[in-house]
This record gives C-alpha cells, sequence and structure tokens, in this order.
C-alpha cells in the first residue's frame, strides 16, 4: 500500500478503555453567534503563526505552490488504533487502515510529519502550513535547486502531490488565504469582491456578515474599527430590526471606496527600523506600522481595538499608551525582532 512508512509516522489515538465515551447532543448555535465566532476565528487566523509564514514568503523571484494528495490518507492509523475507527456498511464491519479526515488531532499528527520530513528547508527554501507546501527562491536559478531538495524528500518518504492542485515556477499566487509576491502581501481578491458585492444591510445578520467580512481583512485597513463604529452602533441594542442612517450609509460606501484600493504591505527584512504611529479617537485606539524603502514609507501591518468600558474614559494620553500595549502584543514578532520608533501627533505632556 502507498504511503508514507509507518516507521517515520502513524496516527494514534488518545482512547483510555476504562473510560466510557461521552456522548454529546449536536450543539446548534444561533446566527449572531455564529458569525461573531467565524468572525474571531478568522481574525485569529490573520496573526501570529499564519502571518509569520506568510511573511516569510514574501520577496521571493519565484514561488512554487504544492498540494499533497489526500494527504491525511498517506498517514496509516496505528494498527492497535484501527479497530477504533470502526463502521457499519450494510456488508459488515470495516476500519480505517489509513488516517481518515475528521479525527481530532489528525491535523496535528500531520503537521508533525511535514516538519520531520522538511526539517533542513523549512524557514530556508520552504514553508509547509498542513498540506499547503510552498518552495520559494530569491533568484530564478536558485528555484530548480530548491525544487530538487523537495522532490527528493518527497521522494525519499514515498509523499505524493495533487499535480492538479501544483503550481511551478510562478512570481505570485494565493497562500494562506493571502495573494503573496516579490512585491509584497495583497488581500485575498475574493475576499475584497465579496465586500465590493455587498448590497446595502438591511437586516441584523446582514450586518454582522458585513463586520466578519471587515473582520478578516483589519490587517489590510487603516483605522477598520473606527470605519465600522457606524454599523456597530446601528447592531447597539437590538436583536431583529436595525436603523440604516446616513451616517452608515457614508461609512459603507467609504468602506468599499478604500478596499478597493486596498493597500499593498511590505514584509520587514533583517535590521530594518521600523515605524509605528498611532491614532486615537473617541471609540478606538488605531496603529499602522510602516517601513521605509527607496524615500518612501510602505505598510507592514494595520492595527485597530474598539475601546470598552472605562477605556472610553482615559484621557488621550492614557488611550496612547493602551494602543502602543494592543500594538506590541499583536505585533510581537516585530517588536522583538526590530527596533521600532513610536510615533504620533498627540503632545506627550
Amino acid at each position: 500500500m502507498p504511503g508514507i512508512s509507518p516507521d517515520i509516522i502513524s496516527h494514534r489515538l488518545s482512547v483510555n478503555p476504562a473510560v466510557r465515551p461521552v456522548r454529546q447532543k449536536r450543539r446548534a448555535y444561533d446566527p449572531e453567534r455564529y458569525e461573531a465566532m467565524k468572525a474571531e476565528v478568522d481574525r485569529l487566523s490573520s496573526i501570529r503563526f499564519i502571518r509569520e509564514l506568510v511573511d516569510a514568503t514574501v520577496g521571493h523571484a519565484l514561488l512554487s505552490f504544492m498540494d499533497a494528495y489526500s494527504g491525511y490518507n498517506q498517514i496509516f492509523m496505528h494498527p492497535e488504533e484501527q479497530a477504533h475507527t470502526s463502521f457499519i456498511t450494510d456488508r459488515g464491519l470495516y476500519c480505517y487502515k489509513v488516517m481518515p479526515f475528521g479525527l481530532k488531532n489528525a491535523g496535528a499528527t500531520y503537521q508533525r510529519l511535514v516538519n520531520h520530513l522538511f526539517a533542513p528547508l523549512i524557514g530556508n527554501t520552504m514553508e509547509v502550513y498542513v498540506d499547503d507546501m510552498l518552495v520559494k527562491s530569491r533568484t530564478v536559478d536558485q528555484h530548480i535547486p530548491n525544487l530538487s531538495a523537495m522532490f527528493t524528500i518527497l521522494k525519499q518518504y514515498k509523499m505524493r502531490l495533487n499535480p492538479t492542485k501544483c503550481a511551478f515556477g510562478v512570481a505570485s499566487g494565493k497562500f494562506l488565504g493571502f495573494m503573496i509576491s516579490q512585491r509584497g502581501i495583497e488581500a485575498n481578491p475574493e475576499k475584497i469582491q465579496a465586500i465590493l458585492d455587498m448590497t446595502i444591510p438591511k437586516t441584523v445578520k446582514d450586518i454582522q456578515s458585513l463586520t466578519g467580512r471587515v473582520a478578516a481583512l483589519t490587517r489590510f485597513i487603516s483605522k477598520a474599527t473606527d470605519r465600522c463604529a457606524p454599523f456597530f452602533k446601528a447592531l447597539k441594542g437590538t436583536k431583529r430590526n436595525i436603523t440604516w442612517t446616513a451616517e452608515c450609509e457614508t461609512a459603507f460606501s467609504e468602506l468599499k471606496e478604500y478596499m478597493g484600493r486596498a493597500p499593498l504591505l511590505s514584509t520587514p527584512e533583517h535590521g530594518d527600523i521600523l515605524v509605528i504611529y498611532l491614532s486615537v479617537s473617541a471609540s478606538a485606539v488605531s496603529s499602522v506600522l510602516i517601513r521605509s524603502k527607496d524615500n518612501a514609507e510602505h505598510p507592514v501591518h494595520y492595527v485597530s481595538k474598539a475601546l470598552q468600558d472605562a477605556e472610553v474614559r482615559y484621557p488621550d494620553i492614557e488611550k496612547l499608551a493602551f494602543a502602543l500595549v494592543i500594538s506590541a502584543r499583536r505585533l510581537r514578532p516585530y517588536f522583538q525582532a526590530h527596533t521600532i520608533h513610536v510615533l504620533t501627533s498627540q503632545p506627550l505632556r
């Protein structure tokens, strides 16, 4: 049977035979909570691990994108665990010999596999996130040797790719939901178009859908919270009907105009000194991390957060300090790797 040798990795289940399985009813979430959860997942996916991987792929002359062929199914189940995957059919009782999709920790097992296989290449000529693989080269001449090193490992461990989902030697492409190229990082065109195609929201669900789509792109949006403030105000204190005001209409039009020309984000290089601009308003704090190159300033990352409860009553100087704290938390990898100068138009005394 083709696949990764069990000597390299096999999937095990954390099953204690002495413990009785817990049976839970399927949980149904109301639409409001579902949209809030979806927005939070999109926000989390735009920071930390995925963000660092995307940043590491920018500025290369050539890229190659690969996708494993039914990657999970290339890993064998541990023999002792196969019985735990049993299922009943009209022809008898069967179990999985390879790791199926849907197991709770299957993704972690697969990530451990690719981290082990491509350890010599990850961070240098390759980036891997589960079954999405990318080979990168600073120059055109380096790309074939870099691909050769990857294919040597694939052949050694008998890992297969899906040719219909691979693209080799291209200047740009989509990786983990972002468009990356030698120029920088662009927002996913499909996500931008989804906002541009929206009609005027008429229900609570429509506004939640709008704010959720914006949340997935906050990295690219200057003062995102301030831009969405009228929408949040329209939602406040209501569960069914909304009042779409002139302020909402203006904000909606300006948001679409901005998304139509969403900025190209840059990626800092080792040794770059960065600048962060802080901004505060009555209801939000915002910042933008800037990289200077060729006598021009290029945005690296936008940050925005709504003020809540006592935060709204902070003096401006404390709001600025709060904005810096929020930015340092969200942009920790940049703060740890670079010298950052903090600038603001507000007086410090």
